[in-house]
């Protein structure tokens, strides 16, 4: 028999992260630890910085070739972090 404010351990750790506003830095985390996953080694390697500020990725490739393809590719890159996540985090890619 559940009581009225019995909630379940995912309720109870987001409610924690709304309460101490830390969902922006736990979704940049995840950001970042899924960009190795989804692009491979291969990119992972040439990416230098990645951040997100206020729901935009914004990432630092060291490849002149690669910045061109990668750019040509946003929508995707946005598409695939957010399927993976499983909410609509990330809004906007800028590639520097």
């Amino acid at each position: 028999m559940k009581k009225k404010n019995d909630l379940s351990l995912q309720e109870a750790m987001q409610a924690m992260l709304r309460e101490y506003r830390l969902e922006p830095q736990v979704n940049e985390a995840r950001v970042k630890m899924l960009w190795a996953k989804l692009m491979g080694k291969t990119i992972s390697t040439y990416t230098s910085n990645i951040s997100v500020r206020k729901n935009v990725l914004y990432l630092t490739i060291l490849s002149a070739p690669l910045k061109q393809e990668l750019s040509y590719a946003k929508d995707k890159i946005k598409d695939l972090l957010n399927d993976e996540m499983g909410e609509e985090f990330v809004k906007d890619v800028v590639i520097r």
